[in-house]
């Protein structure tokens, strides 16, 4: 039987994070994949591949905003070229992370491996045993209750498509689908149709209501529909188009039916229970320094019972592997937190949020102040036609940031000033201060407006 220090199990970012920092210590590490594209959802399907086709919806909608203010014709767009060029990139990750991982001296081993017991697992039948296990099997697209959900395709499916149908209507309204309508409502045929289709209340539920209102409707404006309350009963396909009935009497017809109800962590196969690790729907449990009820067991990633994001899954990859460095000091472990993590919708404009939404600081009963408005007559909007942008930025009786949410057609650099505050408990005062000196003018520059409602004469 092989003995390792560490056995990782996924081949993700996450997965390679805690490999290559606990190899860099000196451990024999070992990395497990069942599947035969190895490097991980974000690289192949994800966060990188997605960004091929949300550069070139961004510049086609930045130029049919600026269509009769300096830009005379729209671009010709081809979707065709963008996934030939997103598949140059995501074609090489197997082999290179196999090749990187092999060349660090970390072992890879292919195959299917689940728990026999709490101190071993096995891989195609043979044994191997470690000091510490991580597991980074990351997520797959939950199943659903709906009669037919096998005529919906995944988003990874949909970034293959070699061209884009007329009608499509994407199932759920979380992420995934405000992403992918808005790169087919701009790089789809000319007589495009979508729709989204939510069965609660509203889309988008982590996300601030308010700014959710105003994404909502700029994604109408630019042709996508959204729907709530409507809960899908079947997809039925009927020659080369598909019949979708819901509880209500609205029906929909559409050439393509795409998942984007979201994804659930991707545990089944472990065997948990043997391994004497919990889990409940969310993923499998750990506490702060990413440790399962098995003490020995690890879980990092959208495995996880944590937050679903690229580099939350890398932070806590990087804590499990320095607490297994340090064996676990009790003392002084390292631990997650979540209370700044931030997120960036790459729709467009974007919608990017760190902190607390409105809504949870009333429901926590928090005191706070806000500032919130609509930011399209200041010069940094009107110069390139922006239709859409908005801010909300709240704190606390103390001054120190609460919550920002940001409506922009590039929000992820402010949301990271914002963010950086909050993780030194800058005061509103303070990063106005810091902000007054940002190059002039610029997205960063307009900070201090959106902070000045905000200054009293205790922070400012």
């Amino acid at each position: 039987m092989d003995n390792y220090d560490v056995v990782i199990v996924g081949s993700g970012t996450a997965g390679q994070t805690a490999a290559y920092e606990l190899n860099a210590h000196k451990m024999r590490v070992a990395v497990i994949e069942k599947s035969d594209r190895p490097g991980g959802t974000c690289a192949l399907a994800g966060c990188q591949a997605k960004k091929w086709f949300y550069e070139i919806t961004e510049t086609v909608a930045r130029s049919g905003h600026l269509h009769g203010l300096g830009i005379e014709q729209m671009p010709v767009w081809s979707w065709p070229d963008t996934l030939k060029q997103k598949n140059k990139f995501t074609s090489r990750v197997p082999d290179s992370t196999v090749e990187g991982l092999k060349s660090a001296g970390i072992e890879y081993i292919k195959g299917d491996t689940r728990f026999l017991d709490p101190d071993t697992m096995v891989v195609d039948g043979k044994k191997i045993s470690a000091g510490r296990f991580i597991l980074a099997t990351g997520a797959q697209p939950m199943s659903l209750p709906i009669d037919g959900a096998e005529h919906l395709i995944t988003s990874e499916a949909f970034l293959e498509l070699d061209e884009l149908p007329e009608r499509m209507v994407f199932v759920g309204g979380g992420f995934i689908s405000f992403e992918f309508a808005h790169f087919a409502a701009r790089l789809g045929p000319e007589n495009r149709r979508i729709t989204i289709l939510e069965a609660g209340d509203r889309p988008l539920g982590p996300f601030d209501q308010e700014v959710v209102e105003w994404l909502s409707k700029a994604s109408q404006d630019e042709g996508v529909e959204i729907r709530t309350k409507v809960e899908i009963l079947s997809v039925i396909k009927k020659g080369t188009e598909y019949k979708i009935s819901t509880r209500s009497a609205d029906n929909f017809t559409a050439d393509l039916v795409i998942h984007g109800a979201g994804r659930t962590p991707d545990i089944e196969h472990l065997g948990l229970e043997s391994g004497g690790v919990e889990f409940d729907r969310r993923g499998i449990r750990v506490n702060p320094a990413m440790q399962s009820t098995n003490p020995k067991v690890y879980a990092v990633g959208d495995c996880a019972n944590t937050i679903q994001l690229a580099r939350v899954a890398d932070c806590e990859a990087l804590v499990a592997a320095k607490n297994i460095i340090t064996g676990n000091d009790q003392s002084e472990p390292a631990e997650m937190d979540y209370t700044t993590v931030p997120a960036v919708l790459f729709t467009y404009p974007q919608y990017g949020m760190v902190g607390k939404t409105e809504a949870a600081l009333i429901a926590e009963g928090i005191d706070y102040r806000k500032s919130a408005g609509n930011n399209l007559g200041w010069p940094t909007y009107k110069r390139i036609g922006m239709k859409h942008a908005g801010y909300k930025i709240m704190s606390g009786s103390d001054g120190r940031i609460l919550g920002a949410h940001i409506l922009s057609d590039n929000c992820s650099g402010l949301i990271n000033t914002i963010r950086q505050a909050m993780i030194h408990g800058s005061t509103v005062g303070e990063l106005h201060w810091q902000s007054l000196m940002t190059p002039y003018p610029s997205r960063e520059s307009d900070l201090v407006y959106m902070l000045k409602p905000l200054l009293d004469d205790s922070n400012g």
